[in-house]
């Protein structure tokens, strides 16, 4: 991750957790976008945020994660944004739904640390670039 800085779009109805990751990943040489649910994070994309990736939560008011992403997906907001589900719901039909979605990368917030979090998105951020 050398070079520019990547834009983040976190997304996450915990002020607490939104303000924690915004800051560790703001460490971490990442330029940090947050939104505290899903309908902010359409009015950022339609106003042209284009972010490298999109880390969201599921469970969020007014509309979840996936319903989300659905709707980025089928009004082509952010085609090339890597999206990252970070939630804690875990059962594997979340993750298969995750997965058809178009997320490239699942996330269970209980079983990691802020740490362990950056390094997964960094990890899956790398795989994506090199195909």
């Amino acid at each position: 991750m050398e070079g520019d800085k990547k834009k983040i779009l976190i997304v996450d109805d915990d002020t607490f957790l939104l303000d924690m990751y915004a800051f560790k990943f703001s460490q971490h040489n990442f330029e940090v976008y947050t939104a505290p649910g899903a309908l902010q994070v359409i009015d950022k994309l339609k106003d042209g945020l284009k972010p490298d990736i999109i880390l969201m939560d599921i469970i969020m008011p007014d509309m979840d994660g996936f319903e989300m992403l659905e709707k980025i997906n089928n009004d082509n907001l952010s085609s090339n944004s890597t999206k990252i589900i970070l939630s804690n719901k875990s059962q594997q039909s979340d993750i298969d739904r995750g997965n058809v979605l178009g997320a490239s990368g699942y996330i269970v917030k209980a079983n990691s640390t802020p740490g362990e979090v950056i390094e997964q998105v960094i990890e899956i951020l790398s795989k994506k670039t090199v195909k």
